[in-house]
């Protein structure tokens, strides 16, 4: 993996002379981020040794390197789930590449399904911290000391000081945000009934495929962290019947304006 790694940072770096910041990964439907930043690069991944590509749609699969005001911001538009077919250490690899091309700081965003009753489609959740209940882990196997320890303390998944941050700028901005545990699960299945009820159950607020993993090879690495999500269906009676993946790509989309003011003036101001 450290080979890997070094290989694909060397081939980043020759072709950008950029240094990043912050990292962003976007999730479903919010690849418009891209156009708040300066763009200076933008790789595709099919041409990053090393990279997987991303075959879900809605994530468009590029690198895109620019700034927001004077910071220096690397972008993931698309990101690779362990139901595609990816090992663990597959998806996660881009956090690991963005950590040594420099980024001290990673927000990543998903679209997730809703459990806790307060929350509506298109409603925006700050993530708190998460529940693991994915069937493999990032960080098994030897150990490389040279990315991190061990045994991660993972008492703080995601920053206190980032989400105090964002929530200031979102009651500035008049932007609702909701408090949120986000559960993740294997995919590629929406839930069923049942299972929106056990993630309720078991802590959660939310659910989705992805996330999880990146945040905890984040934080392998020391990266601070801070997470958003966009409620995309509801997990109850009402609603499951009639959600798609497209459905969720709408409601990702209409949210996305906020999401990407959020983001922005956290980079530009954290």
């Amino acid at each position: 993996m450290w080979d890997k790694v070094q290989e694909t940072v060397t081939y980043i770096k020759n072709k950008t002379n950029f240094t990043p910041e912050f990292g962003v990964i976007l999730g479903s439907g919010l690849g418009s981020f891209t156009k708040d930043l300066a763009i200076e690069f933008t790789l595709s991944y099919t041409e990053i040794p090393n990279f997987p590509v991303s075959t879900v749609e809605g994530h468009q699969g590029a690198l895109v390197f620019g700034k927001i005001g004077t910071k220096n911001v690397v972008a993931m538009q698309g990101r690779f789930h362990f139901y595609e077919g990816y090992t663990m250490q597959e998806v996660t690899f881009p956090v690991r590449v963005m950590k040594y091309l420099g980024i001290e700081k990673l927000i990543v965003s998903n679209a997730s399904g809703g459990v806790n009753p307060k929350y509506k489609v298109g409603s925006i959740v700050v993530l708190k911290d998460q529940i693991n209940m994915m069937p493999e882990h990032p960080l098994r196997g030897k150990n490389d000391e040279r990315f991190g320890p061990r045994f991660v303390n993972m008492s703080e998944p995601f920053s206190k000081k980032m989400i105090s941050k964002v929530k200031e700028i979102a009651e500035k901005s008049g932007i609702e945000v909701f408090d949120g545990v986000y559960l993740g699960l294997q995919g590629p299945t929406f839930e069923t009934l049942s299972e929106y009820r056990m993630v309720s159950k078991l802590g959660g607020d939310c659910v989705g495929m992805s996330t999880v993993p990146e945040v905890i090879v984040a934080r392998h690495m020391n990266l601070e962290t801070f997470g958003i999500s966009v409620i995309t269906d509801m997990g109850n009676e009402e609603s499951i019947e009639t959600i798609t993946h497209a459905e969720v790509l709408e409601a990702a989309k209409n949210a996305e304006p906020h999401v990407r003011e959020l983001i922005r003036e956290l980079i530009l101001h954290y």
